[in-house]
């Protein structure tokens, strides 16, 4: 008998027993294909990047700190870093949703 559970395994409840302790501790399964970590930050950049074209969007030009700070208040369910941010900011540039200003360098503009 192994310690895996694998996709096969059936498990069913003993309704003859019994026991003296209150608590009994049933380990969890392990779920690896769907937190996988890679997967995991595949998904948060997406949600990085749809906040940030969801608030410039809007906002139409906004400056660095305050597009960090925006994004930051919007993304309750995770914190991102701010240089996680920084680099989906980039992308989207590259991708021609953004502009960075050409009076002032900290300034973001938004196309599309």
């Amino acid at each position: 008998a192994s310690n895996k559970i694998n996709s096969t395994d059936k498990f069913c409840g003993n309704p003859k027993f019994s026991s003296n302790m209150r608590k009994i501790r049933i380990p969890v399964a392990n779920v690896d294909s769907s937190h996988n970590k890679n997967r995991v930050e595949e998904d948060r950049s997406v949600a990085i990047e749809a906040a940030i074209v969801r608030i410039m969007k809007a906002r139409k030009t906004l400056s660095h700190q305050q597009l960090v700070a925006e994004v930051l208040s919007q993304l309750a369910f995770f914190k991102p870093q701010p240089r996680v941010i920084k680099k989906r900011i980039e992308a989207l540039i590259d991708r021609e949703y953004l502009e960075r200003s050409a009076e002032n360098s900290q300034q973001y503009n938004y196309l599309a």
